[in-house]
């Protein structure tokens, strides 16, 4: 019955391609793991965040490939594995054979560990797959910061797949507001960031600022500089940023992100586009 959940969940997906397929797996993966968090006391202590948050919860449409997660609290001495102990056994029940690999070191803030597994694509029904080579590994990546900026906003939500859970969230404005940190202060450029700034600006969303200048004066350029974000400074930085890219290598690093539906609009990927979505913050 658990695994028949799982088959009729990527059904619905309705896959045109091996890699639509694949995304497809990765995405109910997130899931199952999600749940099963919720099953413990992981959520009394951190919050869900990122990209892969925002698809679950808010229903954007790109791929998304970790799981993203604060604390509630700073405290570097967290550990994930006990709680991915715990999703493994729950992943048996769905047909998956997880394997953990933890790469958290004690001297960096930032805990990743990774979920494997290479049995599910043998016990669904897949359509594409294998075409081009065996069906690989599952493979997804967790990441908590255990030293998070103050300020952030977070939010209670459900999950009914595949059982019903709850997840602590950040709420928009601290999730908007972290993404235009990574936008400002990551080394290298993500097509990501900027496709989910296009989804963040179109509907308006607010900014904490508070979250903003205290992930600022933790990471990046302005690290230490305890600079006070607003809406005058945000634009100001962002327009710098917006005209110094070159938007068609921008474009075609998101482009196995998206639905080929979506592909024509990639094309439009421009200076003058965002600059336009600039103008909507407020």
């Amino acid at each position: 019955m658990s695994i028949k959940l799982i088959q009729e969940r990527f059904d619905s997906y309705r896959c045109q391609s091996e890699l639509e397929e694949q995304q497809a797996i990765r995405e109910i993966t997130q899931e199952v793991v999600l749940a099963a968090l919720g099953r413990t006391d992981f959520f009394k202590h951190a919050v869900f965040q990122g990209g892969t948050c925002l698809r679950i919860f808010y229903g954007l449409n790109r791929f998304s490939e970790d799981l993203d997660f604060i604390l509630r609290q700073p405290d570097i001495r967290f550990e994930l594995t006990p709680y991915l102990q715990t999703t493994v056994d729950e992943f048996s029940a769905y047909g998956y054979r997880g394997e953990i690999i933890d790469r958290s070191r004690t001297d960096i803030a930032v805990k990743k560990a990774f979920l494997k597994d290479d049995s599910i694509g043998k016990v669904i029904q897949l359509k594409y797959a294998g075409r081009t080579g065996p069906f690989g590994k599952i493979r997804i990546k967790l990441e908590i910061d255990t030293n998070p900026p103050a300020h952030g906003g977070f939010d209670l939500k459900y999950l009914d797949f595949p059982f019903v859970s709850s997840v602590v969230i950040q709420d928009l404005p601290s999730l908007f507001a972290g993404k235009i940190h990574a936008l400002l202060c990551r080394e290298h450029i993500k097509g990501r960031d900027w496709y989910d700034f296009l989804w963040y600006t179109s509907r308006k969303t607010p900014i904490n600022f508070a979250f903003l200048s205290a992930a600022m004066h933790q990471v990046g350029p302005w690290q230490g500089k305890s600079i006070e974000t607003d809406l005058d400074w945000t634009r100001a930085e962002l327009g710098q940023k917006i005209r110094s890219l070159d938007w068609k290598a921008v474009a075609e690093d998101v482009r196995r992100f998206v639905r080929v539906n979506e592909h024509p609009s990639l094309d439009l990927w421009s200076e003058a586009l965002f600059l336009g979505q600039l103008e909507k913050l407020g």
